[in-house]
């Protein structure tokens, strides 16, 4: 194994520490003895407590975390007026003040575990908080949209951020239980603020995905729908299925990308930030991606689309191209492929191979 394969295996290693450490937790039977090896679990590295971060998220969204004191665990899932007004300063001050926290008094899971008087002041602060918030109205109903070689960053309530790609529209719902989202046509990447309490959602084409606070990209494409996770945990689901029948989920972890489509979900793939981040520089990375692939992104800033035939739709293609001039790179895509351009329909490029 290289290093990078070894610290990954580690990663999964942690993962799966974590969820057993969760199902024990929840166990009606919990000992005492239980309870100070989660504690010792916890204090050993802080690997150790992103992983149970993690998991937390994922669990959380199944409603199975629903009898533990989250808001006690998590005091930054209440959300304060600071927070609700949003901006990258609450942001910033809601970091300062965890790792202050984190210096002065350390995690505090072990102190609800072993139990206590100030525990229950705490939950009873965070219940009042809780109730306030509850007395508030919750965020009106919001559309931002981007046209045809325009990018846009957003700023949500929350303290959550988006950046919208060229031709996109996005809807923005949050509620007093959840924050919703659903991308209509293009691209976002979203660096959600944890809120413990409140999941973030997002619908787009045939896929529904859940998180609490993590970074990831969506593409919304004609076929399919294509997750990317640069950060955290996102749980990615079927946004409809048969009759009867359960949707199919999946967790993926940071540099993991799945695609959704009519069909169910492809195997979990490898991705990296610069893959997934390529189009907010002004570039699109290709490696070894299937020619179909790489045109339903250079579509989205092409004026007249283009489409590969089916023999040379999984010509596989590799490179970085700018976007300034989305002409010129499909020009270069055909180029460096070898291929012939039909322009004779107006409203539609055909890419296909050279006759012999």
């Amino acid at each position: 194994m290289n290093p990078q394969e070894v610290q990954e295996a580690a990663a999964e290693d942690r993962l799966d520490q974590a969820c057993a450490w969760i199902a024990r937790l929840r166990s009606d039977t919990i000992s005492s003895a239980d309870r100070r090896a989660f504690a010792a679990w916890m204090s050993e590295s802080s690997a150790n407590r992103q992983a149970f971060d993690e998991m937390s998220e994922l669990w959380g969204d199944l409603g199975a975390l629903s009898h533990l004191p989250l808001d006690e665990l998590y005091p930054e899932s209440v959300p304060s007026a600071e927070h609700r007004g949003g901006g990258e300063s609450v942001r910033t001050n809601n970091t300062k003040a965890r790792s202050s926290n984190s210096d002065t008094t350390g995690w505090n899971l072990p102190q609800w575990l072993m139990g206590g008087s100030a525990v229950a002041a705490c939950l009873g602060i965070a219940l009042w908080i809780g109730n306030q918030w509850l007395q508030q109205a919750p965020v009106q109903q919001q559309m931002y949209t981007t046209a045809v070689g325009e990018t846009r960053t957003v700023a949500l309530p929350d303290g959550s951020e988006v950046k919208l790609n060229t031709n996109s529209e996005l809807i923005v719902n949050f509620s007093r239980d959840e924050r919703r989202t659903q991308l209509l046509r293009g691209e976002a990447y979203f660096d959600v603020a944890r809120q413990t309490s409140r999941p973030f959602t997002v619908a787009a084409g045939s896929a529904n995905i859940r998180v609490l606070g993590t970074q990831f990209n969506v593409e919304r494409n004609p076929e399919n729908t294509r997750v990317s996770v640069t950060g955290g945990v996102v749980a990615v689901s079927e946004a409809r299925v048969g009759s009867g029948l359960q949707p199919e989920s999946v967790k993926l972890t940071r540099n993991q990308k799945v695609s959704v489509s009519s069909s169910g979900l492809s195997n979990v793939g490898h991705t990296s930030a610069d893959e997934a981040l390529d189009w907010t520089r002004g570039q699109l990375v290709f490696d070894e991606t299937p020619l179909s692939e790489a045109l339903e992104e250079l579509n989205r800033y092409l004026k007249v689309p283009a489409a590969a035939s089916a023999a040379v739709s999984d010509k596989p293609l590799s490179g970085t191209f700018e976007l300034a001039d989305p002409e010129t790179t499909l020009a270069a895509i055909v180029t460096a492929l070898d291929l012939a351009q039909d322009q004779s329909d107006p409203n539609l490029t055909l890419l296909s191979a050279k006759p012999n």
